[in-house]
């Protein structure tokens, strides 16, 4: 299996390994790399995977993708990453909630959000590739977050032989657990650093320094090379593919589905990396009938799957969905190159740096719009949707768990398709306590963190993840906060 740049519009575009790709993150022309092509799951493959744990299911799809890498290799990676002492809830079990809605799971592992999913298998490959392409200067992976891409990449990544790391995030604009999650991390090889702004402004900062070729001859001069944990890196982004089919596989198992029957995924999402996982289990031939994505009020995905028109230039909303607070969707390149080809998508992309918008032809929204839809919720919806979850069905919910939810009722009750759901549950409520508590109406005025855990554990007979708890426990390591232009001195320093 090869991997070219969505940007590459070469009559042969330039091809690299998978161990390469995931190396390097992202390509040296500015786009992300994606299979040259999908590979094909067929009804025989479906009954194989049925009796697998979730860790054989992983390697077993990742093998059809990372076929540079040792199949017993990728097995045993697997069953570490996804071993019961780091998922003790399951990797990623389908909880049903009402009327053929499935909750998956995805928040079992040791940062309590769907991040983990993939970041505890992700430094594996990455050791494995710079072992692969005979690599001997450092790695130094350099992430943007919205909240909790950041943790879960530093508990994959800590301490790992040939790898540094430094996490940006927006100061302020994480949740309190968030950040203290982040900034008492472990790990002699780890450093976190606020952004004055938002989102948007770290994943720009942190595209500038990879894109940027002084840096880099600066970054080998003192032995290390940049590399991502992002979702632009293929290597974080195709293990969330497994999840998908393994929860078409739980519901053929548990007798809900018949083999071929479709059923819709719901995902909340702001950097479209997550859907986009999905969207590539569609094309390998899992069922999925259709997609809907959901957004907060940060709703330029909503927008742009309803008019054709992606613009980033609108006012920025804080949410208590922090994590989907995003203007800039960089994995819905990756779509766009499935859909135009890399001409369009390279045009696209320097209209969007130009002048921060750009417009899809309609024949090409016409093919998007036949697998996706796009809804969201306010706040106030958001809000209202976890204590009516909670009520009705004794359910708790995380804010981005409701903006899924929400959407999902949105669409049912727009197109009458009342196909079996999976929504993807992105987070634990206890990463987003305080909102949570004040969305059931229990009040937390005045309280710190470790008060409002126990108070929502209390009201909703429901219990605090233990890596939580042990959070509210550590020192307070990283206080650094930095403008976006002083973010490419940062990995220089430590």
């Amino acid at each position: 299996m090869k991997y070219i740049s969505t940007r590459d519009n070469s009559p042969s575009p330039a091809s690299l390994s998978a161990a390469e790709a995931i190396k390097r993150g992202l390509a040296s022309d500015g786009g992300l790399f994606i299979p040259a092509e999908i590979p094909a799951l067929t009804h025989g493959d479906m009954e194989k995977l049925l009796d697998m744990d979730y860790a054989e299911r992983a390697a077993y799809i990742l093998s059809l993708f990372l076929t540079d890498y040792d199949k017993a290799a990728l097995a045993e990676d697997c069953a570490k990453a996804y071993a019961a002492d780091r998922f003790p809830g399951g990797a990623a079990p389908l909880h049903p909630i009402a009327d053929g809605i499935h909750s998956l799971e995805l928040w079992h592992g040791p940062t309590c959000a769907f991040k983990d999913m993939a970041l505890q298998i992700m430094p594996r490959l990455l050791s494995r590739a710079l072992k692969m392409t005979g690599e001997e200067k450092t790695a130094y992976i350099l992430v943007a977050t919205s909240g909790d891409t950041g943790k879960a990449a530093l508990e994959g990544y800590k301490d790992v032989d040939g790898v540094k790391m430094v996490v940006f995030y927006p100061d302020e604009g994480v949740s309190r657990m968030q950040k203290m999650q982040m900034t008492t991390q472990e790990g002699s090889n780890v450093y976190v650093a606020a952004v004055e702004g938002n989102f948007d402004d770290a994943q720009s900062g942190v595209k500038a320094i990879f894109s940027d070729a002084e840096l880099a001859k600066k970054a080998e001069e003192a032995g290390f090379f940049f590399s991502s944990a992002n979702s632009i890196n293929w290597g974080r982004l195709v293990p969330q593919v497994v999840y998908y089919v393994s929860a078409y596989c739980d519901l053929l198992k548990n007798g809900t589905i018949r083999n071929g029957d479709e059923i819709v995924v719901c995902v909340p999402t702001g950097n479209f990396g997550n859907i986009f996982a999905a969207y590539i289990a569609r094309e390998m031939g899992l069922p999925i009938g259709h997609m809907v994505c959901a957004s907060n009020a940060n709703n330029v995905l909503t927008d742009f799957i309803e008019t054709g028109v992606y613009d980033k230039t609108r006012e920025f909303h804080k949410t208590m969905s922090p994590s989907m607070d995003i203007l800039i969707s960089s994995n819905l390149e990756r779509l766009l190159y499935k859909l135009c080809g890399a001409d369009v998508t390279k045009d696209l992309m320097a209209a969007l740096n130009k002048d921060g918008k750009y417009t899809v032809p309609a024949e090409i929204m016409e093919k998007l719009r036949a697998v996706f839809s796009g809804y969201y919720l306010t706040e106030e919806e958001t809000a209202d949707v976890i204590k009516s979850t909670f009520a009705d069905h004794g359910y708790l919910v995380d804010p981005h768990t409701a903006v899924g939810l929400g959407c999902v009722h949105k669409y049912r009750a727009a197109s009458g398709d009342n196909r079996p759901v999976v929504l993807a549950s992105t987070a634990s409520p206890y990463k987003f306590a305080a909102d949570v508590c004040a969305s059931l109406d229990i009040d937390t005025d005045g309280m710190e963190i470790e008060e409002i855990l126990h108070t929502l554990a209390e009201k909703t007979d429901t219990e605090i993840p233990a890596p939580l708890l042990r959070t509210l426990t550590l020192p307070v390591r990283f206080t650094e906060v930095v403008k976006p232009c002083e973010m490419a001195a940062v990995p220089f320093r430590h």
